[in-house]
């Protein structure tokens, strides 16, 4: 079974919550490079979009929800609600990234006709 749908909403239009599985939740924790930390100094200097963290940001992002997706798929949900995003700052450069939703399995409502 496969984690096949994810929202932030509290329910899935069209489908039951037939079991609740509970919170499941990926953690990632990153620094900054040298290298990094130079190239976005740099471009903080010129003004705009610091493309460097946003990369770094939507990577960490990333491998967060893919975790949080692994971790409900092992408990044999195939949805996961009210998903969200937190990040805490632990130290200077170095960033916690938290993603976390409820695990449930899902049927679709069959309409009668």
């Amino acid at each position: 079974m496969n984690v096949q749908m994810v929202t932030t909403a509290l329910e899935l239009p069209g489908h039951d919550v037939v079991r609740n599985i509970g919170v499941v939740r990926g953690i990632v924790v990153r620094s900054r490079s040298i290298v990094g930390s130079f190239l976005g100094g740099l471009q903080t200097i010129l003004g705009g979009n610091i493309t460097i963290y946003t990369n770094l940001c939507e990577q960490t992002r990333k491998d967060a929800f893919q975790i949080m997706c692994v971790q409900a798929e092992k408990h044999g949900a195939n949805a996961i609600i009210a998903m969200r995003y937190d990040a805490t700052e632990i130290m200077g450069g170095v960033t916690e990234v938290l993603c976390y939703g409820t695990a449930v399995v899902v049927k679709p409502i069959v309409v009668q006709p």
